[in-house]
């Protein structure tokens, strides 16, 4: 008898295909909608596999409508959607797709970056508003990045990736990490430092830390006081981690140069949100892993894992 998946998007068919073999197959029918909280809690109770998104949380709530529940597989290299103990202490093994991204997000988070310091996306508004009459010396100037100093708060696959990024642009590379990472700097340069002391010095400073108890609320406005009033601030790792209303103040009143965030504390953001307001701030819909090659490799790392379960075997990428 094949066991009972339930997947709360909908993928392409190509990719969930192969596993009828193994599986009884139902999923909610709507690739940009959320499954509503009510059918999704519905829909897990008799399932013994489960295919999620970060959007779907993994929860008690969830967990005690799921009584065969085996397996949670997330579509993301992040499980903040997911309460890990609480399937721990069911025995529910939990996959994620780390890895894969690493470039992609990298990439997104250095564009992200010169955008920011550059003010490109103010420059194609002001453009294509008609506000382009003539030329005049400090029309539309941004910051150099070639030569400044970047801090990165987080230096995992994906801190190193955007700092070995930064290197290609002669930048100076801070970071402050849980742990040092004593091969990267003898091989790249980068220099450990306190968290004070990056965000007093840094012309730039990145966020990839992962989102937990330690990190929530990190960069509030203590700390956004020590950074320098001409400093930019980049967020593409997870919301939560900044004070969204203390970095509106600081943006408001000119006391920091500009802030591109990827995340948001709640997500999708609230098109009323006082950051939006902001002319210095460069918003995006959290698309650090959005290539279609990364995107692809990712649901084949969830197929890889709902296969190897399907079939009796070991299971890689599992969250411990």
């Amino acid at each position: 008898m094949r066991k009972k998946l339930y997947i709360t998007r909908k993928f392409p068919a190509h990719i969930v295909e192969p596993l009828k073999e193994f599986y009884e197959v139902s999923q909610w029918e709507e690739e940009e909608i959320v499954i509503p909280r009510d059918k999704l809690l519905a829909s897990v109770a008799d399932c013994e596999v489960l295919w999620v998104t970060i959007a779907d949380q993994v929860d008690e709530e969830l967990l005690s409508q799921a009584p065969n529940l085996k397996l949670v597989t997330n579509l993301a290299v992040g499980f903040n959607n997911i309460d890990v103990k609480a399937l721990r202490k069911r025995g529910i093994m939990a996959t994620n797709t780390p890895g894969v991204l690493t470039n992609t997000t990298a990439d997104l988070v250095f564009g992200l970056l010169l955008a920011t310091a550059r003010r490109i996306p103010e420059s194609e508004r002001y453009l294509r508003e008609g506000k382009w009459k003539s030329w005049y010396p400090m029309q539309l100037v941004g910051k150099d990045v070639s030569g400044a100093t970047i801090g990165i708060i987080g230096m995992g696959r994906i801190g190193q990736a955007v700092a070995r990024r930064a290197k290609g642009f002669d930048m100076k590379i801070l970071y402050n990490n849980r742990r040092r990472r004593h091969e990267a700097e003898e091989m790249y340069g980068f220099r450990y430092v306190s968290l004070e002391d990056l965000l007093q010095q840094s012309d730039f400073v990145v966020i990839m830390t992962p989102y937990n108890s330690d990190t929530e609320g990190l960069i509030g406005a203590h700390e956004l006081a020590l950074m320098k009033e001409d400093a930019v601030l980049i967020n593409a790792s997870r919301g939560g981690i900044i004070d969204e209303a203390a970095l509106y103040d600081v943006l408001k009143s000119g006391k920091l140069w500009a802030a591109g965030l990827d995340v948001f504390e709640q997500e999708p953001v609230a098109m009323n949100h006082p950051l939006l307001t902001l002319p210095n701030v460069v918003a995006l819909p959290h698309i650090g892993s959005a290539s279609l090659e990364t995107r692809t490799a990712m649901l084949m790392l969830n197929v890889k894992a709902l296969a190897a379960y399907g079939q009796g075997k070991a299971i890689s990428n599992r969250i411990d």
